[in-house]
């Protein structure tokens, strides 16, 4: 079973670049239908997409990450970043990696895939914006 587990600082100040790594074990981290995923979830709010990579290496992202996110893969690590600039206190959230079957993204949507565990999840980090 695939394993994915995410590493960083858990603490920055506004305006600068938040870079997370996620390592993925247990099973293939290329030519798969996974599509590789970060996400975050806030203090009461709901879960929310930044962006995935999948195997084309061609990165989507959502709308209100797309001007200051980088996600990108090395296979020779098994690994997948993402890096998030000029952060404020509203960038604070719990982060998680996942590795989501295309075949699943066509009928869930990410939220329903996490509360269902459809796919491979990261524990999560917990990232802090503060002055």
């Amino acid at each position: 079973q695939v394993q994915l587990q995410e590493s960083g600082p858990g603490l920055l100040k506004p305006s600068q670049t938040l870079s997370l790594t996620c390592t993925v074990s247990g099973g293939p981290f290329t030519n798969t239908d996974n599509y590789w995923t970060w996400v975050r979830q806030a203090p009461g709010k709901g879960l929310e997409w930044i962006g995935y990579i999948p195997d084309s290496e061609i990165p989507l992202y959502g709308a209100s990450f797309k001007s200051r996110t980088s996600i990108a893969r090395d296979t020779s690590r098994n690994q997948f970043t993402l890096k998030l600039s000029a952060v404020t206190p509203e960038d604070t959230a719990t982060y998680l990696c996942a590795g989501l079957p295309f075949e699943l993204l066509r009928k869930w949507t990410i939220r329903e895939m996490r509360e269902r565990n459809f796919g491979s999840w990261g524990p999560g980090i917990q990232v802090t914006v503060s002055s």
